[in-house]
């Protein structure tokens, strides 16, 4: 049994697995595992991972059965958009995907912004199961992001919206 909880210093270790073990399943086979490994080296480094864990209008989420991370999430207030959540990380373990964590982990973010009236995500194209969860749970598609800029990935993502209950 998993249970929602913040996170502390001393789970971003296993959180950086978890990620790295999540990333490496979903994306190798659409970007190569070369791509995939400088995308973790960069997004998930250990003063990365600190500096959200740190970050005061943000929460991350770890999903805890006493001995193992089984999944986190990380959302944090946009600095560009009034009124709206930003839903950066939600992932689960491959081996424990389809058993309600990240449904667990969505939950509890949802209600951690109550001045947030929208909750946005940018979901890569390609990962189906992502895209269905979040139709599931009530997003919908309300553009792109070509990431094309400088110091950006390069990878197209559709950006997702939903309205959260005030």
């Amino acid at each position: 049994m998993y249970f929602v909880r913040t996170a502390g210093e001393h789970d971003l270790e296993k959180v950086r697995a978890l990620l790295v073990e999540s990333f490496h399943a979903t994306y190798d086979s659409l970007h190569g595992r070369a791509k995939v490994a400088d995308l973790i080296a960069h997004l998930f480094s250990p003063a990365a991972l600190k500096t959200r864990l740190v970050r005061k209008d943000a929460e991350f989420l770890v999903a805890d059965d006493g001995r193992n991370i089984g999944g986190m999430g990380y959302a944090a207030m946009s600095q560009q958009l009034t009124k709206t959540v930003m839903l950066h990380l939600l992932y689960v373990g491959p081996a424990l995907q389809r058993q309600g964590i990240g449904r667990d982990i969505f939950a509890e973010l949802e209600t951690c912004f109550p001045d947030a009236e929208i909750m946005r995500l940018e979901v890569e194209p390609q990962n189906a199961a992502a895209i269905a969860f979040y139709l599931t749970h009530g997003f919908t598609e309300i553009g792109r992001n070509e990431n094309s800029e400088a110091g950006q990935s390069g990878i197209p993502a559709l950006v997702l919206e939903k309205r959260l209950a005030g």
